[in-house]
């Protein structure tokens, strides 16, 4: 075997015990990016292979979790794709505004840049009180980090901008105050977020959602991936209720695809038809 095939091996390998031993089901994300990841990760480890990093990943749970961080995408913005958040004001909030209790699940929330955005609209809409939003991720420590609400205060002026051609009318620096470089949000409107560690690639659905969104997560995931995990989508939205992906995402040519429509072009904001019950029912 040339040096290649041997890497490639011991990536196996590696992610297959981890697997086993911790947990963590890395075995369908896209082969390129993770071994990109991983990669770097080597670098910094003080490992010389991955081979000789097995046997410590197996062993130490510490250095696994270091590892499913470095792996794990968590880079995200408040308000990005700023047409996407206007459309969302615009033609999924009437729809939330007509449940006495309406439920929200983000996906891969990341350090909860997009958990606040959404947050601050129900807040403008009048809808925050009867909004429950589980926002989940593989990633603990960036869980810890969303539930905190703090960010660089550098960001502010671009997620400022984000906010206002998203269609923020209010002075976005009402929700958060600045302290030794961070910006500090409302804790408030976190009041109705449940954070929680899940594992899309693994794990359960949420049950009844009428709104779901899972944005710049699929592209890491391999095509069986993204169909198992779209389904799971499918089977928890209820009739009517609407799922969000992101900008380089999309359910063309997809299972679940002739059961949803793009509410506007390009938005990656699909409605779940409400005839589908119907017909099921109707079925002899």
């Amino acid at each position: 075997m040339n040096p290649q095939q041997i890497t490639a091996l011991e990536i196996d390998l590696l992610v297959s015990a981890i697997r086993q031993a911790h947990g963590y089901d890395f075995s369908e994300y896209a082969q390129a990016s993770l071994t990109r990841r991983l990669d770097a990760w080597l670098a910094r480890s003080g490992f010389d292979s991955y081979g000789a990093a097995l046997s410590a990943v197996l062993r130490d749970a510490a250095l696994c979790r270091q590892l499913v961080e470095a792996v794990t995408v968590n880079v995200s913005d408040m308000f990005r794709d700023p047409i996407f958040f206007r459309t969302l004001r615009a033609e999924v909030v009437p729809y939330l505004r007509t449940y006495p209790h309406a439920k929200i699940w983000v996906a891969g929330c990341a350090g909860g840049e997009e958990v606040l955005s959404l947050a601050i609209i129900l807040r403008e809409e009048g809808v925050a009180d009867t909004c429950r939003i589980y926002a989940t991720d593989l990633n603990q420590a960036v869980l810890e980090r969303a539930r905190q609400g703090m960010f660089d205060l550098r960001e502010m002026q671009r997620y400022t901008r984000n906010y206002q051609q998203s269609g923020g009318s209010a002075a976005f620096s009402d929700y958060y105050v600045a302290r030794y470089g961070r910006a500090l949000f409302d804790a408030d409107l976190l009041r109705n977020v449940v954070f929680a560690a899940h594992n899309l690639a693994t794990d359960a659905d949420f049950s009844e959602m009428q709104l779901i969104l899972c944005r710049n997560v699929m592209i890491y995931f391999k095509p069986s991936l993204k169909e198992r995990l779209l389904a799971l989508f499918d089977g928890c939205l209820t009739p009517g209720g609407f799922l969000c992906l992101g900008a380089k995402e999309s359910l063309e040519l997809r299972g679940i695809a002739p059961h949803y429509r793009e509410v506007a072009p390009q938005t990656r904001i699909y409605r779940k038809e409400y005839l589908r019950a119907a017909r099921a029912e109707a079925a002899p």
